[in-house]
């Protein structure tokens, strides 16, 4: 048995594409980056870099993914990972890093109320208690919830 699994965090490069399959089977494709940014040791200074990702959703997420996405928006994908070589345009041999996702998750901060509909809200991070002060970090991650781990 063998498994793939992938799982990044990152910016959408282009409004979601969809279409569907001669069957009528919904896929929609996204173009994700994902920024790192790493010190050269030589020079002290910050070097950044991003890595692109296509990334193809199947079925009715396809569709609320189409309806809800856009451009630059911040997602969390999870899913099966492999590599693809193909010729360009210019003769040169390139690498395409393909992502088939089994999730894929809205990291806005966005509400019902703001107009998103369903999708954008079911996947929004959870709301942080009212005792926190609201300085919580983005995603939802208030590392004062530690205090209260058993090790």
């Amino acid at each position: 048995m063998a498994l793939c699994k992938v799982m990044i965090i990152g910016n959408l490069g282009a409004d979601p594409e969809m279409r569907y399959t001669p069957s009528g089977r919904p896929v929609t494709e996204l173009r994700v980056a994902v920024n790192q940014s790493t010190k050269n040791q030589q020079t002290g200074e910050w070097v950044e870099a991003t890595d692109w990702f296509r990334v193809s959703i199947w079925g009715d997420r396809a569709e609320r993914a189409a309806e809800n996405l856009r451009k630059g928006i911040r997602v969390f994908v999870e899913g099966r990972f492999k590599t693809r070589e193909y010729e360009s345009r210019d003769g040169q041999k390139r690498t395409s890093l393909e992502i088939t996702a089994d999730s894929l998750v809205n990291l806005e901060k966005r509400t019902r109320e703001e107009g998103e509909g369903e999708f954008a809200a079911a996947a929004a991070p959870a709301r942080q208690p009212a005792g926190n002060g609201g300085n919580a970090p983005r995603g939802g991650f208030d590392d004062t919830e530690l205090d209260d781990l058993p090790f």
